[in-house]
C-alpha cells in the first residue's frame, strides 16, 4: 500500500522542520515514596482546561482514592511488607473505558509490586459496565466473577471492576484471591464518596499540535482530554472519547530494535519515514517509532480496528517531533 504524493512532501517538509529542534534531556529519576498518611490536599477544580503542572514534585499530595484508603487494610489483606502512595499524577490508563489512577507502592523496591485504583474519566451505566465485562472476556484471561460491591460489578484473583455513582472504579494488582479483591473493592467503594472530580480537559500545550488529526482519526473532537507525563519524565498525550481513544506514549527499553523486528516483518505493517523506523499496522491502527536503540513511541487507536494508513501517518507527523528531536 503506498503513501499519496502529497503526503511524502507532508513527511518530507516535518523532516526538515525537525533539524531545528534541540537535543532532548536525559529523563529524571523516579521520584520517592511517601508515606500514605502524608496530608493531602484538595485544589478546586477549574472550569476551564488545565495545563498539567511539570515542575517537582512537592511535599503535599493530591486528594486521591489512594490517600483515602487505610493502608492498614490493604496491607493485612495482601500481606505484604509495606503500603506507600507514589505522590506524582500518573498518566490515565487509557482503554474503553479510561480510568484516572493512582498507585500504592506494596514493596521497599522500586521495582515491586503496585495497588493501582482507577475511576473512569466519562460517565458509567450498567449498560457500560455489561460492555467492560463482555470486553474482558473476550480476552478469554482468568474466568470473572460477580463481585457485590457498589452497584455490581466482577473480578477476578488480580482486579475488581465496580459502578458506583455514575463511574467505574478498577482496583488491581499483584495475584491475590477474588475475595482479597472484593474487599479492597468494597474499601474503595466506601473512600469515594466525596472525591473531588477531575477536569474533563487535562491539557498540555505540546500535545495540542495533534489535536486536528487525532479528531480525524478518531471521527469526533475529543470529549475529554488527559496530557501528562511518566515517571521518568516523557510526554503522553491522550484524546478520549465514550467509543474511541487515542493516545501517544514512550517504552523505554534496551531491546528496541528486536522489539521492532515482528513489526517491521507483519504483512499489514506499512513502512513511514520517521524516527529510525516508523509502520503503521493497517490492520489495527496502531503505530510504532524507534528512536535510537532505547525508545519506542506508541500512537495507539482504540479499539483496534483497520484506520485509513493515511489518518495515522498525518497523526505521526504531527506528533514525531515531540518523540524524535
Amino acid at each position: 500500500m503506498r503513501i499519496r504524493r502529497g503526503l511524502i512532501a507532508g513527511l518530507a517538509a516535518v523532516l526538515l522542520a525537525g533539524c531545528g529542534g534541540h537535543g532532548q534531556e536525559d529523563a529524571p529519576s523516579a521520584p520517592p515514596l511517601v508515606s500514605v498518611s502524608t496530608e493531602p490536599t484538595s485544589p478546586t477544580p477549574s472550569a476551564t482546561p488545565s495545563e498539567t503542572p511539570t515542575g517537582p514534585a512537592t511535599s503535599k499530595v493530591a486528594e486521591t482514592l489512594c490517600v483515602r484508603m487505610d493502608p492498614d487494610l490493604v496491607q493485612s489483606t495482601l500481606a505484604v511488607p509495606v503500603v506507600n502512595i507514589q505522590p506524582k499524577t500518573l498518566p490515565a490508563d487509557f482503554g474503553i473505558p479510561t480510568y484516572d489512577v493512582c498507585q500504592l507502592s506494596l514493596s521497599t523496591s522500586p521495582s515491586g509490586p503496585v495497588l493501582t485504583v482507577g475511576v473512569s474519566v466519562l460517565p458509567a451505566t450498567k449498560a457500560t459496565l455489561a460492555a467492560t465485562q463482555k470486553a474482558y472476556a473476550a480476552t478469554k484471561g482468568e474466568k470473572a466473577l460477580p463481585v457485590a460491591v457498589g452497584e455490581g460489578g466482577f473480578g477476578t484473583s488480580t482486579f475488581v471492576v465496580f459502578l458506583l455513582g455514575g463511574k467505574l472504579y478498577k482496583v488491581a494488582g499483584p495475584k491475590a484471591t477474588p475475595a482479597k479483591y472484593v474487599a479492597l473493592a468494597r474499601e474503595v467503594a466506601r473512600q469515594a464518596p466525596g472525591l473531588p472530580e477531575a477536569q474533563p480537559l487535562i491539557t498540555r500545550s505540546d500535545c495540542e499540535r495533534g489535536s486536528s488529526a487525532a479528531e480525524k482519526v478518531m471521527g469526533a473532537p475529543a470529549m475529554v482530554r488527559r496530557d501528562g507525563q511518566t515517571l521518568v519524565g516523557d510526554l503522553v498525550c491522550g484524546w478520549v472519547n465514550p467509543t474511541s481513544v487515542l493516545s501517544t506514549s514512550v517504552r523505554r527499553t534496551p531491546d528496541a530494535e528486536a522489539l521492532m523486528a515482528p513489526i517491521r516483518k507483519a504483512a499489514t505493517s506499512q513502512s513511514i519515514p520517521l524516527g529510525d523506523e516508523a509502520y503503521v499496522d493497517t490492520a489495527t491502527g496502531r503505530t510504532t517509532i524507534r528512536v535510537g536503540d532505547d525508545k519506542l513511541v506508541d500512537l495507539v487507536p482504540l479499539p483496534a480496528r483497520a484506520i485509513d494508513p493515511d489518518l495515522m501517518t498525518q497523526f505521526a507527523l504531527a506528533m514525531s517531533p515531540l518523540y524524535t528531536r
